[in-house]
């Protein structure tokens, strides 16, 4: 039986050069103007999506990596995405936006404040994606960069404290009675002392509250520090797993089981796992893309390696292709996460260039080896995600508008038909509609 799931779009370039690389660089939108982004998110909304997110590293990375980050852009430049928002609110009416926020980069009081202005501006359709990405410390004060434990605690404190700020006005502290003549009772203010071991701020806050519940908060991490975060903070999981039953049962486990630890219900948090999809014309299509990937050339290796160096903050470009990979080779402050999808299931004496072929290889959504296939291959495989009790999925790619109608001009027609994509939004902004189902 077909149920309802909430899908999202993953933009992983984050407000980056979106085309750069592609054919489609020539229908000559400009990536730093908001049109590029407004024509994308009309179709998202018309398709009935949730929200989508939007992936960001403020920095280019360490010395020794920026030209690897910059060549292809894969990793930069990059725009600030919480700027490109207020754009993308103004092109919908229902689509929920994302944008990536990390805790060293905003002082808890203006970043309650300036998330608070957005939550109002956009009829409560604001999420915010929260990382600890550490590798971008030295650009925000002289300390020393966190580890990765302690990165989720400065988190944890951060976003409590934030929410210690928007709670500082209790509902009946807003009158706004013009028969009286009252705005609001200071009286009923809350006085917010925060001394904490990273932060320290006092309220309460300079707005009002808010109609339809706080921002919704997105987190991707995948390490037991991360899915414990998640089960304490979090709205929406970020999920990363193979997509067969048991590994998605068990991940939807751990989240339901930090939400619990937390005094959580495990509905509260929805688990949305990523898919990036290669949707083609026909299922002879898709087998011969998959067959010609099983021995890729040097040149494929080498991108993918640039790829991997760039998200991973170390240059595997220079590194023995023939020789093991020694996971010594990244710093502390690179994501336990990205390593794990580089390495994969790989025994720890495997060749880097037997990891990067392993990546090189695509499989079929027909048989659950990969995400090569037709649309309704794709439909099939979310449907079958639904039977095993899964809230959604976000769908990985550019926020191109080329990409977006290759991605769903024939799937939106079969899910909606299957009755698993919403055809209705909910009234009252993203977190009603996280809600509706």
């Amino acid at each position: 039986m077909s149920r309802l799931q909430h899908f999202g779009w993953f933009l992983a370039r984050g407000f980056g050069p979106h085309g750069w690389g592609h054919p489609y660089l020539d229908w000559n939108y400009r990536w730093t103007e908001p049109t590029l982004y407004q024509d994308a998110v009309r179709a998202l909304e018309q398709a009935g999506f949730d929200l989508l997110i939007i992936e960001d590293a403020p920095s280019l990375g360490s010395a020794e990596t920026i030209d690897l980050r910059v060549r292809q852009a894969f990793g930069g430049p990059k725009l600030d995405p919480l700027l490109l928002a207020p754009y993308l609110f103004a092109a919908t009416r229902h689509l929920g936006v994302a944008p990536t926020v990390n805790p060293a980069a905003y002082l808890p009081y203006t970043a309650a404040r300036q998330f608070a202005t957005l939550q109002h501006l956009s009829g409560n359709r604001l999420g915010l994606n929260v990382v600890t990405d550490t590798g971008s410390a030295r650009h925000f004060g002289a300390a020393p960069p966190l580890g990765h434990d302690a990165a989720y605690d400065r988190a944890e404190e951060w976003l409590g404290g934030i929410r210690d700020l928007w709670r500082s006005w209790p509902d009946d502290a807003l009158i706004a009675d013009p028969a009286r003549g009252r705005y609001a009772d200071g009286t009923r203010l809350e006085a917010v002392r925060h001394r904490g071991e990273h932060f320290a701020f006092d309220g309460p806050l300079n707005f009002v509250p808010f109609t339809d519940g706080e921002p919704v908060i997105v987190s991707p991490g995948g390490s037991g520090r991360g899915l414990g975060f998640a089960g304490h903070n979090s709205d929406i999981q970020l999920a990363l797993a193979p997509l067969d039953e048991s590994s998605i049962r068990a991940y939807r486990a751990k989240i339901h089981d930090a939400a619990r630890a937390a005094g959580r219900r495990p509905e509260d948090v929805k688990v949305l796992f990523a898919i990036q999809p290669v949707l083609v014309s026909s299922p002879e299509e898709a087998d011969r893309l998959v067959a010609a990937s099983a021995h890729p050339d040097e040149a494929t290796l080498r991108q993918i390696a640039e790829r991997q160096s760039s998200d991973l903050e170390t240059d595997l470009t220079a590194l023995d292709l023939d020789a093991p990979l020694d996971t010594a080779v990244f710093g502390e402050h690179v994501s336990h996460g990205s390593i794990r999808r580089l390495v994969g299931a790989h025994a720890p004496d495997a060749t880097l260039r037997e990891i990067l072929t392993a990546h090189a290889r695509l499989g079929r959504l027909s048989d659950g080896s990969g995400f090569v296939g037709t649309a309704g291959e794709l439909a099939d495989r979310i449907e079958e995600l639904g039977t095993w009790g899964n809230d959604g999925v976000l769908l990985w790619g550019d926020l191109h508008p080329v990409t977006v109608h290759r991605m769903l001009d024939e799937l939106v027609p079969i899910l909606r038909r299957r009755g698993i994509l919403r055809a209705e939004y909910a009234d009252g902004g993203l977190r009603a509609n996280l809600r509706s189902f």
